[in-house]
């Protein structure tokens, strides 16, 4: 069974939490004593009604004013797929929140209200799901209810969306009138709503084709932990750990390891539950090689033929997250698959506007929640693909080496052709 991650988008008081909470509530996921506490919490809230939107806003700041602060993570599962809901920020002030629940999702959910249509924030985040490669959108259309059902409206927000969305990087598009309120379109297609000819929400998260999302052709096998048990039942076992970040890798397919540049083959692939005949994307596995040669942690696996780019001079798109602005001359500690080294900022290129996509290349600071282009210069060279191409190698994190704390979150480009 695969795993869809998938997050929420959109303006403040959409219904992101409502209509996850009401996915939650319709494919009976949630505990009896869990709703029995939420309709409590509705009762003390002065609501007539279960107010779904507290089963993802467990804050009690969120509770008090009825927006979502920090990304909220739910599971759940049907017979046909497995779920990781982000449920994402949709104010301003947590666009780093956003970004954050995003990073790793496959698909956006993004909320528009039926009533007030598209507005800044719906923008905003429809370009950060196109900045961040999310390669699936659902807009869901919500609020129809207060809207009389109306297929004229739902048409309307559609082709707006549509031509905004051309502007954007977005592949897949898909558009779903809804009620979260009371269920529509949600896990059952609505009575209301004879004209959409469409399915419902859960059944198009059920079978969304995402087997092909992940870079299949580049292999790459960052290595995060050297295996060596040291025990007589494994005394000369000798493994790497790590994440498929992309490729499929096989027993006897040759590879060389970076940045060493020596070459070798794979001897076998193993799992917790034991040896494998290949490993593709997001797979932890362990590899044995069929040499002895020198690998450590922060070293990358590829095809000797298709390796990825090496350098230590560095564009990316980053998102600031801390209240501290980012100017040039700089040095953070960088994170990039499992390597670590030091960076400077060397440039602040632009910042962009991702309301009205505008770049203000005068800028020369970020300040928090910015999104921007950014020069480095590492301490070491970095083994990477532009984030278009893969998302895993393409990204990084900038730490402030006083504190450790993460403030920025950054997508590599091709120096050549994104210049």
């Amino acid at each position: 069974m695969d795993l869809l991650r998938f997050s929420t988008a959109g303006s403040v008081d959409d219904g992101k939490s409502t209509l996850i909470g009401r996915l939650l509530l319709d494919t009976k996921q949630i505990m009896t004593d869990t709703l029995a506490d939420v309709e409590e919490a509705s009762r003390r809230q002065g609501f007539d009604r279960t107010e779904l939107a507290l089963l993802t806003d467990g804050l009690r700041a969120e509770r008090e004013q009825g927006i979502t602060i920090d990304v909220a993570y739910r599971y759940f599962a049907t017979p046909r797929r497995k779920f990781i809901i982000a449920d994402t920020p949709g104010h301003p002030q947590y666009t780093r929140n956003m970004v954050t629940g995003a990073s790793t999702s496959s698909l956006a959910l993004v909320l528009i209200d039926a009533r007030k249509g598209m507005t800044e924030q719906s923008r905003r985040h429809a370009f950060l799901a196109s900045l961040l490669r999310i390669p699936h959108l659902v807009v869901c259309v919500n609020k129809m209810d207060l809207v009389g059902w109306s297929q004229e409206r739902f048409e309307e927000i559609r082709a707006a969306f549509t031509a905004f969305a051309a502007k954007l990087e977005v592949a897949d598009v898909s558009f779903v009138p809804v009620s979260a309120l009371h269920g529509d379109n949600v896990v059952e297609v609505s009575d209301h709503m004879p004209w959409y000819r469409g399915t419902a929400l859960l059944y198009h998260l059920e079978h969304v084709h995402i087997a092909s999302d992940h870079n299949l052709v580049d292999v790459r096998f960052p290595v995060q932990w050297v295996i060596r048990p040291q025990s007589d039942q494994h005394h000369d076992y000798r493994g790497y750990a790590g994440q498929v970040a992309g490729g499929i890798l096989k027993p006897g397919d040759p590879v060389t390891m970076l940045p060493s540049g020596l070459e070798t083959t794979i001897a076998a692939i193993d799992t917790f539950d034991g040896p494998v005949g290949e490993a593709f994307p997001p797979m932890s596995v362990t590899v044995r090689l069929a040499d002895d040669i020198d690998v450590s942690r922060g070293d990358l696996l590829a095809r000797p033929g298709n390796r990825p780019i090496v350098g230590q001079d560095l564009e990316a798109m980053v998102c600031w997250m801390t209240d501290r602005p980012l100017s040039p001359r700089t040095m953070y500690a960088l994170k990039h698959t499992t390597n670590n080294v030091r960076a400077m900022v060397t440039d602040v290129a632009y910042r962009l506007d991702v309301n009205t996509l505008h770049r203000d290349e005068g800028a020369g600071e970020l300040g928090l929640n910015d999104i921007g282009r950014i020069s480095l210069r590492a301490t070491a060279p970095l083994l990477y693909d532009p984030y278009a191409r893969n998302r895993s190698t393409g990204s990084f994190i900038l730490m402030d080496e006083a504190t450790n704390n993460t403030v920025a979150a950054g997508m590599l480009l091709d120096r050549q052709r994104d210049s």
